[in-house]
């Protein structure tokens, strides 16, 4: 069993459907918790729900100075950060020949660029503790593409080599930094879909079925974990077999 007693772990998207479970994930395992979305009412409600070892603030991420001061007002709040996991993203679909300069921009700016100012003041004092981990969402598009989604796929990718980067600088220090890339997952978008159109889905995934944020819930918690400290620059999929890279 997993246990993360004593580590105080900063989610981003604390209150999406994936980042909800990372978070309970986490802290039933004993983890202090940091909460940060966009709606500070959203967050204060689930930081109620946990009851106890929980902090929330908002941010926007596609705010540079919403970014940096994030890191400090967690610190001086928590104490530490042991654990950051760059959950949260945004799309802004639409085919490339007609796909808006700003729609580009916000998609890298919150999915990839507020993963790295993040990381870059999360590490400054992991590595003086000399212990950390850094866990990314990826996307099973940042590996294969998906036509219609160049700026989140560019931006899923870009976050792939970022952390191969950033996890041979700071492995030394006893830092780790990995990714989880989820194929289809179960959430309210694909609960609205209709029947035709889930069963198009899962088609193609081996398992036959989409997976649950759970499954995604599961890698993040395991890479976070003291489990998996000779783990660092690596990318797991969770697509149930949809591509086997």
């Amino acid at each position: 069993m997993l246990d993360f007693t004593g580590k105080c772990a900063l989610v981003t998207g604390a209150t999406g459907g994936i980042g909800r479970v990372v978070v309970k994930t986490l802290h039933d395992n004993g983890a202090t918790v940091i909460l940060t979305d966009m709606n500070q009412e959203a967050l204060d409600a689930f930081a109620a729900e946990l009851k106890e070892r929980v902090f929330a603030f908002s941010c926007n991420l596609g705010d540079p100075a919403d970014i940096d001061s994030l890191i400090a007002k967690a610190e001086k709040a928590a104490g530490a950060i042991d654990i950051l996991i760059n959950n949260a993203g945004l799309t802004k679909d639409n085919l490339f020949m007609r796909m808006k300069d700003e729609d580009w921009d916000l998609v890298l700016r919150v999915n990839l660029t507020a993963g790295f100012r993040l990381a870059r003041a999360a590490i400054k004092g992991m590595m003086k503790r000399r212990y950390g981990r850094i866990v990314s969402m990826a996307s099973i598009v940042g590996v294969t593409g998906n036509p219609g989604q160049a700026n989140y796929s560019a931006s899923k990718a870009g976050l792939i080599a970022m952390t191969k980067c950033l996890a041979a600088e700071v492995a030394s220090r006893g830092i780790t930094a990995n990714c989880v890339a989820p194929g289809f997952i179960k959430t309210a978008m694909t609960d609205a879909l209709p029947e035709e159109a889930k069963e198009k889905l899962t088609r193609n995934i081996p398992m036959a079925r989409l997976g649950l944020p759970q499954d995604v819930a599961n890698a993040v918690a395991f890479l976070a974990s003291d489990e998996a400290s000779y783990i660092t620059g690596q990318t797991i999929h969770v697509n149930g077999g949809m591509a086997m890279i």
